[in-house]
């Protein structure tokens, strides 16, 4: 079972293990020594930068699949994600480029970032913090992805724990593109297992409509706890997104102006599944966003309008979401993980 590294950052003590976490989840995604110093120094640039400009933060380090999914099994990246609630960012832009600081410091954190991972997104607003994902895979892995559309997520496991029962996976077959989330039941390794075993039977069958995808799932998953799972299948050809959901994984899909919730059966996959798994199939355009999150966060929770835009690393985008959807007040009692898909930006796969 893959593990997903969380790492509190509140002083000094801290940035050692954040890169320490990249170094072990690098070995993980099979990054040779060249790569394996760059998502370390990366991962000690994002924990610095907490301490300096936030006081304290988050830092996840996980290993995931890449934005653009591939045909077949893609390579995997290593992605760092910084959290935090601190004061933001007036310059975004000015933050970016080598040499800029607001203290002392050489100032080529951010920038540093930038230029030495794959994909780097930032995401600032004054007085509600920072969000920022990096993503390091192999060199050289410049094979075409599938068109149309990206996908990006954020798991934290409970309390800290090596593995999260939560768990996403994106795979590309012909012109359909099939993001997946799973909550396995209860947390811990038990429902990591659950949740790890709908990932790898997704990959088999990602060819299939979500509906018959998921039975397919209960199948490989008895015998585990079972697992709330949700399954988004695009169509780039159509411009159709069909979705199929059993359990309790939310799915809010943005048309136009308003937010609309796709409703999954109730059931557990590999224990109890519905006779019949309802099949919503909606347009999709420039401008749709999809949101799936675990019950980590709050069920009535709501996106807010800017949720995505201006276009957002989706992974940027379910880093925000998870960080504000959560408060002191309502302390997370389970593994939350957010998985979103959007629209490719012009110009780009």
């Amino acid at each position: 079972m893959p593990r997903v590294r969380y790492v509190p950052v509140q002083d000094s003590t801290r940035v050692r293990d954040v890169r320490v976490a990249a170094e072990e989840a690098a070995a993980e995604a099979g990054l040779d020594e060249g790569r394996t110093d760059a998502a370390a120094l990366v991962a000690t640039e994002l924990a610095t930068n907490l301490l300096k400009h936030a006081r304290a933060g988050e830092v996840v380090v996980d290993v995931v699949d890449p934005p653009v999914p591939r045909e077949g099994r893609p390579g995997r990246v290593v992605q760092i994600t910084a959290l935090d609630h601190g004061p933001g960012i007036a310059d975004v832009a000015g933050a970016l480029r080598d040499g800029f600081s607001t203290t002392r410091s050489l100032g080529a954190g951010l920038g540093t970032c930038r230029r030495l991972a794959d994909d780097f997104g930032l995401h600032s607003v004054l007085g509600r913090g920072t969000v920022a994902v990096a993503r390091l895979g192999a060199a050289g892995e410049d094979s075409p992805g599938v068109p149309g559309a990206r996908a990006g997520g954020v798991n934290v496991p409970f309390a800290g724990a090596d593995f999260s029962g939560d768990a996403w996976a994106w795979v590309g077959s012909g012109d359909r593109l099939t993001l997946m989330l799973a909550d396995g039941l209860g947390h811990g390794g038990e429902a990591a297992r659950a949740s790890t075993a709908a990932v790898e039977e997704l990959r088999r069958w990602a060819r299939l409509p979500p509906a018959e995808c998921l039975v397919k799932l209960h199948t490989a998953l008895a015998g585990t706890r079972g697992a709330a799972v949700a399954v988004a299948q695009l169509d780039t050809w159509a411009g159709r997104l069909r979705f199929a959901g059993i359990g309790n994984v939310t799915a809010r899909l943005r048309e136009g102006g308003r937010w609309r919730s796709l409703l999954s059966r109730p059931g557990i996959v590999g224990v109890h599944r519905p006779l019949t798994v309802r099949e919503d199939d909606v347009a999709w355009t420039e401008e749709s966003l999809l949101i799936l999150h675990t019950d980590g966060l709050p069920g009535r929770w709501t996106p807010p309008p800017d949720t995505g835009v201006p276009p957002a690393d989706p992974a940027v985008t379910a880093a925000v979401a998870l960080r504000d959807a959560g408060s002191p007040a309502r302390p997370v009692r389970d593994d939350t993980a957010v998985a979103v898909l959007a629209p490719a930006p012009v110009g780009r796969l």
